[in-house]
């Protein structure tokens, strides 16, 4: 199978950069440093409130519903309003502490760093992510991973997010890459293998949450980032 493929377009959040623990650790520094212990039970109380906002926000963003403004407004004053909180320079400050602190962390998903020194060389390796200019860069840079890729490929480069598939079309253009050399590795289902079988790339879905009920069966499915050593 090594010969099948040449270029790997490879999401960051989730997939390499562990941005679910990196986000819990920035906003447990943000709840001390603006002692949201006022407001809130628990940094887990607020924490949680936050989380199911915001991962319904981003389902949003990706499919072209709200804009980056309206996404960060809204993720980040919610749960100041959920305990009676309306301050919007509050919300401005926490938000630009968090945009501050979250690109210095450097967890990475387990094996990441071995899998890229595998795949290193043996493929041409690019980013393709939906995440924000003024952080991807940061965060490669903060875990050490730069390195390892040709170019970072962003969806505000674009203006499209993925599963559209402008977007797909663009770092297949971008990288002078051909459809049936390329294969997309992530860790969301509905932007990384949908959006990617939807222009006929092929695709590896990391289910590192295990999820069970998948609308159509990805190329490749692994649980762990080990198993690419194998397959590729």
């Amino acid at each position: 199978m090594t010969a099948k493929y040449r270029n790997l377009f490879i999401d960051l959040d989730d997939t390499l950069w562990a941005f679910s623990e990196n986000a819990r650790d920035s906003f447990a520094e943000v709840y001390v440093e603006f002692d949201f212990g006022r407001y809130f039970d628990s940094f887990e109380q607020f924490y949680s409130i936050y989380t199911e906002r915001n991962n319904a926000l981003w389902v949003d963003y990706d499919h072209g519903r709200i804009t980056k403004e309206e996404l960060n407004r809204e993720r980040f004053s919610y749960p100041l309003l959920k305990v009676g909180v309306g301050d919007p320079e509050l919300v401005h400050a926490y938000m630009k502490a968090f945009f501050r602190i979250i690109p210095t962390k450097q967890k990475l998903m387990p094996h990441a760093r071995d899998v890229l020194e595998y795949l290193n060389g043996k493929y041409r390796l690019y980013i393709l992510s939906n995440g924000f200019r003024e952080l991807q860069s940061r965060k490669l840079a903060s875990a050490g991973i730069e390195g390892y890729f040709r170019k970072v490929i962003l969806s505000e480069d674009l203006k499209v997010n993925k599963p559209r598939a402008e977007i797909f079309y663009f770092a297949l253009s971008a990288t002078q890459s051909e459809l049936r050399e390329s294969l997309m590795i992530g860790d969301s289902f509905d932007t990384d293998i949908a959006g990617a079988r939807g222009v006929g790339m092929d695709q590896v879905f990391y289910n590192h949450r295990h999820r069970t009920e998948l609308p159509f069966r990805p190329t490749y499915e692994v649980a762990s980032l080990t198993e690419l050593f194998d397959l590729l």
